[in-house]
């Protein structure tokens, strides 16, 4: 009979995490490059990370801070994770990660911390890994400059709360949501392209960035230049940068319902490989 159990991962189980989130490097990208910059340590992690051990191996993961994303986890490790976290109870703002486990984790989670705001079923996870025949990068698309965080920052705010339905900017007055947008711009993982007034157009940011894989976030086209065909030149631009100084594979993951968005990932050569799933709290 297989040996069972499930706890908390120490800094010196960082090997064995790291293998784990190997075998699935796309659909990790976010988990993963979170736990190579910061190890295993809660604090600088922000939040824990759970090991489920089958015969004494780690098989699968359950990151538990902001969002806890189910990794590699089959049905007995959501079981053990879904335990966990009612004992500990609800501190994150959302569930999200491939859409089996985290439709099962759900499942075991709703009596108690249900009703969500939202659940999102079915968000296509899409890839590609070149640059696309018929589609010219916008020249006009570049990094965002740290002097520039006054003007990226409206931008980012109005993509948040369009997409999550709640300001960033709520509760702690937006001094984590800002943190995070300085770092990818310091870090040269967002873009934009501004108009002749210095307004930001169009934006994305390199979000989640490992050797083998990255995400593309926070796309955003300004209300007034919707429907103009901006958005796949913006995103082969975007996706030009992520080829050549990021990662062999570029990543992202849509809502189903925008049409739009799918339609301009598609013309710029993304296809569906699987899909993700969100709870919203």
């Amino acid at each position: 009979m297989t040996q069972t159990t499930s706890r908390v991962l120490e800094p010196s189980d960082l090997d064995a995490a790291l293998a784990v989130l190997d075998r699935e490097p796309v659909v990790n990208a976010f988990v993963t490059s979170r736990v190579q910059v910061a190890g295993l340590d809660p604090w600088r992690l922000g939040g824990e990370m759970w090991g489920w051990y089958e015969d004494g191996i780690l098989t699968s993961l359950c990151y538990a801070g902001a969002n806890l994303v189910p990794i590699c986890a089959g049905p007995r490790a959501v079981r053990a994770f879904a335990d966990r976290a009612r004992r500990a109870g609800r501190r994150c703002s959302s569930i999200v990660g491939p859409s089996g486990p985290t439709s099962d984790l759900w499942r075991l989670l709703e009596p108690q911390w249900g009703p969500a705001r939202d659940v999102r079923r079915h968000q296509p996870l899409m890839v590609t890994d070149r640059l696309p025949d018929g589609v010219t990068p916008d020249p006009y698309v570049r990094r965002v400059r740290k002097d520039e965080m006054e003007t990226i920052m409206p931008a980012c705010v109005a993509m948040f709360t369009e997409e999550v339905g709640v300001s960033p900017l709520a509760g702690d007055g937006g001094l984590l949501y800002q943190a995070r947008v300085a770092e990818l711009v310091g870090s040269g993982r967002a873009f934009a392209r501004f108009d002749s007034d210095g307004k930001v157009v169009f934006k994305a940011e390199i979000g989640a960035a490992t050797d083998r894989a990255c995400q593309i976030q926070g796309v955003w086209v300004a209300p007034e230049y919707r429907g103009t065909g901006m958005a796949a030149p913006g995103m082969a631009a975007v996706l030009r940068y992520a080829l050549a100084d990021v990662a062999p594979v570029v990543s992202l993951y849509v809502n189903d319902f925008n049409t739009p968005a799918r339609r301009a990932y598609q013309k710029v050569g993304f296809q569906e490989v699987g899909a993700f799933m969100s709870v919203l709290f």
